[in-house]
């Protein structure tokens, strides 16, 4: 048997993270220790989008993983642990998180992927940051070595990125500076 039609039949025709039944396909899990059916997991078109563009994350499509998390299948099992991950900026995704139970060597592997991702810049909701975006301040931010505050609120405009993927740079009230990227949201 073919991986697809081993990794359908075990997924029922459906979705194994959203149970959706539309547009279906083989996802391979990144970084997986082997190219087996088990390193695969059947997505919809919508989960595998997101998968691949956090610009176009959906937080409400993905309380799906309440109960796809407990799936037996550790690639189900990773994938939901790396898309927690992602969103655990929501405290309801956070608290999925602090539930979920994994074997030490899931648990390496969705870390695994998880650290391919971590090069990118990424705002407060996981959504990569790119040069030249517009972000918001989320909360009121010292500059180190002024008086100055950056205040809640405020739009920087054209960013850049730097060799940093915590850091993005961008101007406010006229000085170039550099801004962590977990406090702006991308506009």
């Amino acid at each position: 048997m073919s991986i697809e039609s081993i990794v359908k039949q075990r997924s029922g025709a459906k979705c194994e993270l959203c149970a959706s039944e539309d547009n279906l396909s083989v996802y391979e899990v990144p970084a997986s220790p082997d190219k087996t059916a088990g390193s695969c997991v059947m997505v919809c078109g919508t989960c595998r989008t997101e998968i691949e563009d956090a610009d176009t994350l959906d937080q409400n499509h993905w309380r799906c993983l309440n109960d796809s998390m407990w799936s037996q299948e550790p690639a189900v099992q990773v994938m939901a642990y790396r898309m927690l991950k992602r969103l655990s900026s929501e405290t309801w995704a956070q608290d999925l998180l602090d539930m979920m139970y994994m074997e030490e060597d899931k648990v390496e592997w969705a870390e695994k992927g998880l650290l391919a991702d971590e090069d990118k810049p990424r705002d407060v909701n996981g959504v990569e940051l790119k040069k030249g975006d517009d972000v918001t301040i989320i909360k009121d931010l010292p500059v180190k070595g002024s008086s100055m505050v950056i205040k809640q609120g405020t739009a920087v405009r054209g960013i850049n990125l730097t060799n940093d993927p915590k850091h993005v740079q961008g101007k406010v009230e006229g000085q170039t500076m550099f801004i962590i990227a977990e406090y702006c949201r991308k506009k």
